[in-house]
């Protein structure tokens, strides 16, 4: 049965989702990444792409991510119209490594960005990585360059963060820096041992 031993990792954009998943699975845990399984299916897709959206989504061949992303944040029916593309098909895969992974009878991670929008896995438990809205917001700007208005626009695409803290089985506190992060991973790691290994 698949998702029997998942967990869904969650969180909002630019709370530190990946920065989390890479010290987890450092602290052992095993992670599947919807996001790099979305990457794979999209650039093995670049001629559904330039037929779908044209040639000037591609650079040398490839799916021009960047660009295609900011051309479906602006226009609601082409982010429809790839999300119906790409989401069947990361499902399935994400479904297929889930199945392997619950054969190993313990428990591993889903990185799963709108694991609470969709409502598209039956996964019981989340763990959510949170940081407070306006260091969200701060973050992002940063990392991305761009403006508060534009920034603000694509963290609104999501659920509020706080409402993801609440619904979430667990968080970890990526409010502070790098070394409170690593210790809040090493507890949540701990935490699921004990869990599982009675």
């Amino acid at each position: 049965m698949a998702y029997e031993y998942a967990i869904a990792l969650t969180g909002s954009i630019a709370t530190g989702k990946s920065t989390v998943a890479s010290l987890l699975a450092l602290n052992g845990m095993r992670v599947i990444d919807a996001d790099t399984i979305s990457h794979e299916i999209l650039d093995a897709s670049a001629s559904w792409v330039e037929e779908t959206y044209g040639s000037e989504y591609l650079r040398l061949g490839k799916v021009d991510r960047a660009k295609l992303g900011s051309f479906v944040f602006s226009n609601d029916a082409a982010k429809t119209i790839l999300e119906d593309f790409l989401h069947p098909k990361i499902r399935a895969e994400i479904l297929k490594r889930s199945e392997k992974q619950d054969r190993l009878k313990f428990p591993y991670l889903i990185d799963i960005p709108l694991f609470f929008e969709n409502n598209s896995y039956n996964i019981e438990d989340s763990v959510v990585v949170f940081t407070p809205a306006e260091l969200q917001l701060e973050r992002f700007m940063k990392r991305n360059g761009y403006s508060e208005e534009e920034s603000l626009k694509r963290i609104a695409t999501q659920l509020p963060i706080e409402e993801k803290r609440e619904r979430a089985t667990w968080v970890i506190d990526n409010s502070k820096n790098l070394k409170h992060l690593q210790q809040e991973c090493e507890d949540f790691v701990a935490i699921i041992k004990k869990k599982y290994l009675k």
